[in-house]
């Protein structure tokens, strides 16, 4: 995917939209006790291995609720970029969880997309998606790439043997699952020739703060180190990019201010990613997925 993809273009949103929705990003930013300015997302949501479903929302259902249209209930049928986008969420998830990581570097220094994919830890995570991903990396032998995996979840692979891997539904059952969290609802729509199961929103507020986290994490709390970045907050700022629904998050800003959080983004894209995946304690799966994505 090319880095600047869907970054140039600066879809036009009403006044009203603007006079509504702008100003989200203009909060203080908030200080640890070493004086670092972190996103108010850090103390949401740490990167311990966190398996309860009632806790949070998972990376997938947060890169989907970017996507979805409040009142229609369902993505934009012109993006093609989502399906791979959540399985790379579902990779980084796992990977956060402590779940899977790759492979040791060895004497020979490879690049972060060679490695194998292996398991750490096969306990089940309460996710009926990320276990079920899991039991694949756990049940495969010899170990594959990560970008094997993604195309393998995706269902994009020419090897017959290796379509049992694909994860179906998967926008249908995050839903479901944002459902039983109370921030969509389900309801049947006919279009036409066919009805259609979509899931509006119903909790403006969850994704009211959502779309404030990932804002501000480029205006007012931009901190210009990845490494000092939450990295969910990180790799929902990515994927979204990757799965073409950032744009819904950036829409409302007013024009000087989505043009900081674009330039601040490309930075982003524009990162070395495998020389970030060498650095503090990176998780490698996470760069590993960026570079799939932007290479």
């Amino acid at each position: 995917m090319n880095r600047t993809e869907g970054l140039v273009q600066r879809r036009i949103v009403s006044n009203n939209t603007n006079n509504d929705k702008t100003a989200n990003h203009n909060n203080g930013t908030d200080y640890e006790a070493n004086g670092d300015p972190k996103s108010s997302y850090d103390n949401d949501y740490k990167d311990e291995d966190i398996d309860s479903k009632d806790t949070r929302l998972t990376l997938m259902e947060e890169v989907l609720l970017l996507g979805l249209k409040d009142k229609e209930g369902y993505t934009s049928f012109w993006n093609d970029c989502i399906s791979t986008g959540l399985r790379g969420c579902i990779l980084i998830e796992l990977a956060l969880r402590g779940r899977i990581q790759l492979e040791k570097v060895g004497l020979r220094r490879r690049s972060i997309l060679l490695r194998k994919v292996l398991l750490k830890n096969g306990s089940p995570t309460g996710d009926v998606l990320l276990d079920e991903a899991l039991k694949h990396i756990k049940e495969t032998e010899p170990p594959e790439t990560l970008q094997s995996w993604i195309d393998y979840l995706s269902g994009e692979t020419w090897n017959p043997l290796k379509l049992r891997y694909q994860l179906k539904n998967v926008r249908e059952r995050l839903a479901k699952n944002l459902v039983e969290k109370g921030v969509l609802t389900t309801e049947k729509q006919n279009f036409l020739l066919f009805d259609m199961t979509t899931h509006p929103l119903v909790d403006a507020t969850a994704k009211s703060k959502l779309i404030k986290k990932v804002q501000d994490s480029v205006l007012s709390k931009w901190v210009n180190d990845p490494h000092r970045m939450d990295k969910r907050l990180l790799s929902i700022i990515l994927l979204a990019h990757s799965s073409d629904v950032l744009e819904n998050a950036f829409a409302p800003l007013s024009d000087d201010d989505y043009e900081v959080a674009m330039k601040r983004v490309r930075e982003l894209l524009d990162l070395d990613m495998e020389t970030e995946s060498t650095k503090g304690n990176a998780c490698e799966i996470m760069w590993a997925v960026f570079a799939s994505f932007v290479k």
